[in-house]
Protein backbone atom coordinates (compact mmCIF):
# COMPACT_ATOMS: atom_id res chain seq x y z
CA UNK A 1 0.00 0.00 0.00
CA UNK A 2 1.41 3.37 -1.04
CA UNK A 3 0.89 6.33 1.22
CA UNK A 4 0.88 9.75 -0.29
CA UNK A 5 1.69 12.81 1.72
CA UNK A 6 1.56 16.44 0.85
CA UNK A 7 5.06 17.74 0.16
CA UNK A 8 5.90 21.06 1.80
CA UNK A 9 7.95 23.48 -0.29
CA UNK A 10 9.48 26.74 0.95
CA UNK A 11 10.41 29.37 -1.64
CA UNK A 12 13.03 31.84 -0.44
CA UNK A 13 14.03 35.26 -1.65
CA UNK A 14 15.59 38.19 0.12
CA UNK A 15 12.57 40.53 0.38
CA UNK A 16 9.73 37.99 0.06
CA UNK A 17 7.65 40.46 -1.92
CA UNK A 18 7.60 39.20 -5.53
CA UNK A 19 9.35 36.06 -6.86
CA UNK A 20 8.86 33.87 -3.80
CA UNK A 21 5.27 35.10 -3.45
CA UNK A 22 4.53 34.29 -7.11
CA UNK A 23 6.08 30.85 -6.59
CA UNK A 24 3.95 30.16 -3.52
CA UNK A 25 0.73 31.02 -5.38
CA UNK A 26 1.68 29.06 -8.51
CA UNK A 27 2.66 25.86 -6.70
CA UNK A 28 -0.37 25.96 -4.43
CA UNK A 29 -2.54 25.94 -7.55
CA UNK A 30 -0.53 23.55 -9.73
CA UNK A 31 0.23 21.18 -6.85
CA UNK A 32 -3.45 20.27 -6.56
CA UNK A 33 -3.08 19.19 -2.93
CA UNK A 34 0.07 17.17 -3.58
CA UNK A 35 2.16 20.17 -2.53
CA UNK A 36 1.76 22.94 0.04
CA UNK A 37 3.86 25.99 -0.81
CA UNK A 38 5.17 28.63 1.55
CA UNK A 39 7.41 31.65 0.99
CA UNK A 40 9.73 33.72 3.13
CA UNK A 41 12.64 36.11 2.98
CA UNK A 42 15.95 36.62 4.71
CA UNK A 43 15.19 40.35 4.99
CA UNK A 44 11.44 40.62 4.31
CA UNK A 45 10.21 44.02 3.20
CA UNK A 46 6.97 43.58 5.14
CA UNK A 47 4.55 43.86 2.22
CA UNK A 48 3.78 41.99 -0.96
CA UNK A 49 4.68 43.93 -4.10
CA UNK A 50 1.50 45.38 -5.62
CA UNK A 51 2.66 44.27 -9.08
CA UNK A 52 2.76 40.65 -7.90
CA UNK A 53 -0.70 40.88 -6.35
CA UNK A 54 -2.16 42.57 -9.43
CA UNK A 55 -0.81 39.91 -11.78
CA UNK A 56 -1.92 37.04 -9.54
CA UNK A 57 -5.44 38.51 -9.30
CA UNK A 58 -5.66 38.92 -13.07
CA UNK A 59 -4.53 35.32 -13.61
CA UNK A 60 -7.10 34.00 -11.16
CA UNK A 61 -4.70 32.89 -8.42
CA UNK A 62 -5.70 32.98 -4.79
CA UNK A 63 -3.79 35.61 -2.85
CA UNK A 64 -5.38 34.73 0.46
CA UNK A 65 -2.78 34.49 3.18
CA UNK A 66 0.09 35.82 1.07
CA UNK A 67 2.32 38.06 3.16
CA UNK A 68 5.95 39.08 3.39
CA UNK A 69 7.56 37.19 6.26
CA UNK A 70 10.91 36.13 7.66
CA UNK A 71 12.42 32.74 7.02
CA UNK A 72 12.89 32.52 10.79
CA UNK A 73 9.21 31.47 11.00
CA UNK A 74 10.10 28.25 9.22
CA UNK A 75 13.20 27.44 11.26
CA UNK A 76 11.29 27.13 14.54
CA UNK A 77 10.59 23.69 16.00
CA UNK A 78 6.81 24.17 15.60
CA UNK A 79 7.07 25.12 11.90
CA UNK A 80 5.87 22.76 9.16
CA UNK A 81 8.62 20.36 8.12
CA UNK A 82 9.80 21.19 4.63
CA UNK A 83 10.52 18.57 2.01
CA UNK A 84 12.11 21.13 -0.34
CA UNK A 85 13.59 24.60 0.04
CA UNK A 86 14.03 26.51 -3.21
CA UNK A 87 15.82 29.84 -3.45
CA UNK A 88 14.60 32.02 -6.32
CA UNK A 89 17.19 34.78 -6.12
CA UNK A 90 20.97 34.83 -6.05
CA UNK A 91 21.12 36.96 -2.91
CA UNK A 92 19.17 34.46 -0.80
CA UNK A 93 21.12 31.57 -2.32
CA UNK A 94 24.37 33.13 -1.16
CA UNK A 95 23.25 33.75 2.41
CA UNK A 96 23.66 31.39 5.31
CA UNK A 97 20.23 29.84 5.75
CA UNK A 98 18.83 28.63 9.04
CA UNK A 99 19.00 24.93 9.84
CA UNK A 100 15.71 23.63 8.49
CA UNK A 101 13.97 20.96 10.55
CA UNK A 102 13.86 17.68 8.65
CA UNK A 103 16.86 18.48 6.40
CA UNK A 104 14.92 19.20 3.19
CA UNK A 105 16.31 18.89 -0.32
CA UNK A 106 17.43 22.25 -1.69
CA UNK A 107 17.43 23.81 -5.15
CA UNK A 108 18.33 27.20 -6.58
CA UNK A 109 16.52 28.93 -9.43
CA UNK A 110 18.02 32.23 -10.59
CA UNK A 111 14.99 34.40 -11.45
CA UNK A 112 15.41 38.08 -12.27
CA UNK A 113 13.71 40.36 -9.75
CA UNK A 114 10.70 42.00 -11.40
CA UNK A 115 10.38 44.46 -8.52
CA UNK A 116 13.60 46.20 -9.51
CA UNK A 117 13.02 46.45 -13.26
CA UNK A 118 11.82 49.33 -15.39
CA UNK A 119 10.92 52.96 -15.12
CA UNK A 120 7.42 52.71 -16.55
CA UNK A 121 4.35 50.71 -15.58
CA UNK A 122 4.62 48.83 -18.88
CA UNK A 123 8.22 47.79 -18.22
CA UNK A 124 7.41 46.71 -14.67
CA UNK A 125 4.36 44.78 -15.85
CA UNK A 126 6.43 43.02 -18.53
CA UNK A 127 9.04 42.10 -15.91
CA UNK A 128 6.38 40.56 -13.65
CA UNK A 129 4.89 38.65 -16.57
CA UNK A 130 8.33 37.31 -17.53
CA UNK A 131 9.14 36.26 -13.95
CA UNK A 132 5.74 34.62 -13.60
CA UNK A 133 6.09 32.71 -16.89
CA UNK A 134 9.59 31.53 -15.95
CA UNK A 135 8.45 30.42 -12.50
CA UNK A 136 5.38 28.72 -13.94
CA UNK A 137 7.57 26.66 -16.27
CA UNK A 138 10.06 25.76 -13.53
CA UNK A 139 7.29 24.82 -11.12
CA UNK A 140 5.50 22.67 -13.72
CA UNK A 141 8.76 20.80 -14.31
CA UNK A 142 9.32 20.46 -10.57
CA UNK A 143 5.81 19.06 -10.03
CA UNK A 144 6.23 16.59 -12.91
CA UNK A 145 9.62 15.46 -11.63
CA UNK A 146 8.77 15.19 -7.94
CA UNK A 147 5.17 14.01 -8.07
CA UNK A 148 5.81 11.12 -10.45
Amino acid sequence: MTTKHTRNVLFLCTGNSARSILSEAILNRLGEGRFKAFSAGSKPVGRVNPGALELLHELGYSTEGLRSKSWDEFARPDAPTMDYVITVCNNAAGETCPAWPGHPATEHWDIEDPAGVGDSNEERRAAFETANATLDGRIRGFVDRVAS
